[in-house]
């Protein structure tokens, strides 16, 4: 049950969320996880700001996941997230944050898992 929350400053389209949408998706095998009940949120044209300077292009990655995973496998995913912002919308890795949040009960379709 992950939710991947991004937060985006550039615009971006329809084409592109869904690309970055797939790829997060396939970032799910690093911590033994499946596309299946992957959530995603992307908002773009978001204010960021880093060192008390506004980003041009930068991000910030909420990852909330049913339990938890290796600190190995989170620096994987941050590995393959900066990969994936550098790739399509050129963003730097060192704009890029992502935070892990391990949820210990989790609700979907009437009840929790």
């Amino acid at each position: 049950m992950p939710f991947i929350d991004a937060k985006i400053t550039l615009p971006t389209d329809a084409a592109t969320k869904e690309k970055l949408k797939a790829e997060f998706g396939k970032t799910m095998s690093l911590l033994g996880k499946s596309e299946t009940y992957l959530m995603v949120g992307i908002e773009d044209n978001y204010d960021l700001w880093m060192g008390g300077e506004k980003l041009d292009k930068g991000a910030y990655v909420a990852l909330s996941l049913l339990g938890n995973a290796s600190s190995d496998d989170y620096v994987k995913v941050t590995a393959a997230i900066c990969d994936i912002f550098s790739n399509e919308l050129s963003i730097p890795a060192n704009a890029v944050y992502v935070t892990y949040h391990p949820i210990k009960d989790w609700g979907w379709n009437g009840s929790n898992f």
